[in-house]
C-alpha cells in the first residue's frame, strides 16, 4: 500500500512538472465551436445518466461538435446518441498496440476548443491525463471531489469544487451538471435519452411478434451486476405470474448469459419460460422496451436503458439510495423500503404496475 502510494506521489510529480497548467479563475468559456467529453472510466448507468448533461451543451452551444470518449463496455449506450457528433472508444489493453495508439492520440489532438471531465462517483488520473493530452484551449475539470484533492487537478487550467456532502440528495443526472453550471451552462430537463433507428425498431418488433396473447406488453429484467440488487425470483414471479393471470400480460426477460441463473429461476417458479431477449445491442433493448407497455428491473444497467424510453419503469432498489441513482423522468417509478431489496413485496409492485398500464 505504501509503495502504491509514493508511485502515486512520484508519478503525480513528474506530471505536474512536465504537463501541468497554471488554473485560471475566468467562468467565460467564450465562442466554443468543439468539445470532448472524456466519460471512459464511467459503468452504464452513470453513462446514460449524463445524457443530460451532453444536452445542456448542445442547448447553449447549438452549433458546437461534440465528441465522447467512453469504454469499449459502454459504448453502444451512445453510439447512436443524438446529441454527440463522434464517439470514441479508449480501450486500455490495445495502447501497446502502436497503430491503435497513434490512431486515437490524433483524435485526442484535433484541435478541440475546450476538454472536459465530468465527475460524479470517483476521480481517475488516466481520464485527467486524456484531457490533458488534447489540444484544447480550455479544459474543465474537478478540483476536489466531495472533500477530496483531485490530485492530478493541474491537467485543467478550469478547476470546479464538487461537493454534495451538506445538500439533500440529488440525481446523479443533476450532479454531473455541477461541473460545467459555473459556465453557463445547465440542462432543460434532466431525462436520460438512449438513441435507437429503424433497424433497432425492426429488430426489437420481430421479438414482439413471436409473443402470444393479446394482453399488454411486460418486459423484465430480473438480474443485476450485483447480487444485494436482485430482488427474490418468487417476488418476480409473483408479480408477473398475476399480470399474465389478470391481463392476459405478455412476458419477456432482457438479459444477458451472466442473467441465465436469474431467468432460470423466476422462470420455473413462474411455470412456464418467458423469451428472453439475449445479448442485445443496448439500442436494439430500448427499442424494445420502448415499444413495450411497462418494464420492471432490479437497479442495474439496464435499468437506466428503460428508464431513458418513454415507456413507464418500476425500478427495485435496496442497497443504493433511488434519490441518487433512480432513473430520472414522468414515467420511471421506483420501490425501496429498505437496504434489503426484498423488504420490496410482490404485491407493492404488482399495484403499482396495475396503476401504469391503466393510466395507459
Amino acid at each position: 500500500m505504501a509503495r502504491s502510494g509514493l508511485t502515486s506521489r512520484l508519478l503525480n510529480g513528474v506530471s505536474k512538472a512536465i504537463l501541468g497548467v497554471r488554473e485560471n479563475p475566468s467562468r467565460d468559456l467564450g465562442d466554443l465551436r468543439s468539445m470532448i467529453v472524456i466519460r471512459q472510466h464511467n459503468q452504464l448507468g452513470d453513462l446514460i445518466a449524463s445524457v443530460c448533461l451532453f444536452r445542456a451543451i448542445r442547448e447553449t452551444y447549438p452549433g458546437i461538435r461534440l465528441t465522447v470518449v467512453v469504454s469499449p463496455a459502454n459504448a453502444a449506450a451512445v453510439l447512436k446518441n443524438e446529441f454527440i457528433d463522434h464517439v470514441v472508444v479508449f480501450d486500455k489493453k490495445r495502447l501497446l498496440n502502436p497503430a491503435y495508439f497513434i490512431r486515437f492520440l490524433r483524435v485526442l489532438r484535433a484541435g478541440y476548443d475546450a476538454a472536459l471531465t465530468p465527475v460524479t462517483v470517483s476521480l481517475s488520473y488516466t481520464s485527467d491525463l486524456l484531457a490533458r493530452l488534447t489540444k484544447a484551449k480550455t479544459r474543465i475539470g474537478a478540483k476536489r471531489l466531495e472533500g477530496k484533492t483531485n490530485e492530478s487537478a493541474y491537467f485543467y487550467d478550469r478547476r470546479v469544487e464538487l461537493d454534495w456532502r451538506d445538500e439533500a440528495p440529488k440525481s446523479v443526472s443533476d450532479k454531473g451538471l455541477d461541473v460545467v453550471r459555473p459556465f453557463g451552462i445547465e440542462a432543460t430537463t434532466l431525462q436520460a435519452v438512449v438513441t435507437f433507428d429503424d433497424d433497432d425498431r425492426r429488430v426489437a418488433r420481430g421479438f414482439l411478434d413471436e409473443l402470444e396473447g393479446e394482453g399488454p406488453i411486460v418486459g423484465a429484467h430480473v438480474g443485476a451486476g450485483k447480487k444485494p440488487n436482485i430482488w427474490a425470483a418468487e417476488y418476480f414471479a409473483d408479480a408477473l405470474g398475476a399480470l399474465k393471470l389478470e391481463r392476459n400480460a405478455r412476458v419477456y426477460f432482457t438479459g444477458s448469459r451472466a442473467d441465465a441463473e436469474a431467468i432460470e429461476a423466476v422462470s420455473e417458479r413462474l411455470g412456464f419460460a418467458p423469451p428472453v431477449f439475449r445479448n442485445r445491442t443496448i439500442n436494439e433493448v430500448a427499442a424494445l422496451i420502448d415499444a413495450s407497455d411497462l418494464f420492471v428491473s432490479n437497479d442495474t444497467g439496464v435499468m437506466h436503458v428503460a428508464g431513458a424510453t418513454s415507456t413507464p419503469l418500476i425500478a427495485i432498489f435496496g442497497p443504493t439510495d433511488p434519490r441518487v441513482w433512480a432513473p430520472v423522468g414522468e414515467s420511471n417509478r421506483y420501490v425501496r423500503n429498505s437496504d434489503n431489496v426484498n423488504d420490496v413485496s410482490a404485491r407493492e409492485v404488482l399495484e403499482l404496475a396495475n396503476r401504469l398500464l391503466d393510466a395507459r
